[in-house]
């Protein structure tokens, strides 16, 4: 009956070494299959502030650079200034 005992002990000492390795295996794959980190594209903070203006027809906010400037109002697109002020 001793022996027997041994024997058990010794199999789920081995079954959970392999289980650790495995676990840290997967770790590894995992870590490694991922790509790393890229780069934003724009740092906040860097480059000119710019502001912004609101649509006068639907009311979004755009840069400055990207809006109409019509009769003196703000558009985001030609078709909002045909539509004219809501």
């Amino acid at each position: 009956m001793g022996k027997l005992l041994i024997w058990v002990v010794i199999i789920l000492a081995v079954m959970v070494v392999m289980r650790i390795v495995s676990a840290r295996n997967s770790a590894r794959r995992s870590a490694a299959a991922k790509p790393p980190p890229s780069a934003p594209a724009r740092q906040p903070g860097s480059g000119p502030v710019e502001s912004m203006v609101r649509c006068a027809h639907c009311g979004v906010h755009l840069p400055r650079s990207e809006a109409l400037l019509i009769a003196g109002k703000t558009w985001c697109s030609n078709e909002h200034a045909r539509l004219g002020k809501r």
